[in-house]
């Protein structure tokens, strides 16, 4: 809480260094949602597995990239690159989460869409982005074909284990599954 004090802190007084000098440009003040993302990436505490980026820079906090290199499951040893787009409403309505590395999952479909229950009917005010991270990493350990985006994927998983664990290492060597190709992302 006291960090969030001190981003407001400082921004009251470039505001009123700007005002005083008479000149420079405004500086723009952060919506809640902001204010809020700032705090939790401050404090997010990742497997060593998992890291963040963002690629416009640390001025922009609303849109960030997490990498997830699962360490055992299925996907042990593949680089899954997710991004977050962050609303202004943020805490209030969850971040858009998009998967970049296409994945032979069943709880992720073709397109990079994620089906986890606290991006969707279960997100909660109080949740955030550590709890996000740990969930898509939880995917990758614990696939679950109860609740598919993916149904095909969900089928292998259910009814035949070892030809799931064989699709899964094929498409991340690179390989196709069915009708479609994989990139490599071992």
């Amino acid at each position: 809480m006291i960090g969030l004090f001190k981003v407001k802190e400082k921004q009251r007084e470039q505001q009123a260094q700007n005002a005083t000098r008479g000149g420079g440009a405004p500086v723009k003040k952060q919506s809640a949602g902001e204010l809020r993302l700032h705090k939790d990436i401050s404090e997010l505490n990742l497997p060593n597995s998992c890291s963040i980026s963002f690629p416009n820079g640390k001025d922009d906090l609303m849109h960030f990239e997490v990498s997830i290199k699962p360490d055992e499951g299925y996907y042990l040893n593949g680089t899954f690159i997710f991004t977050f787009q962050v609303s202004h409403a943020y805490p209030h309505e969850a971040p858009k989460v998009k998967c970049m590395t296409k994945v032979y999952h069943p709880n992720i479909d073709l397109e990079g869409n994620v089906c986890l229950n606290i991006l969707r009917e279960d997100w909660k005010p109080v949740l955030n982005i550590n709890t996000i991270i740990y969930g898509l990493y939880h995917l990758f350990t614990e696939p679950n074909y109860e609740d598919p985006l993916n149904h095909d994927a969900a089928a292998v998983l259910r009814d035949n284990p070892k030809m799931f664990e064989f699709n899964v290492r094929r498409a991340m060597v690179g390989g196709y599954v069915g009708q479609t190709l994989f990139p490599r992302c071992i």
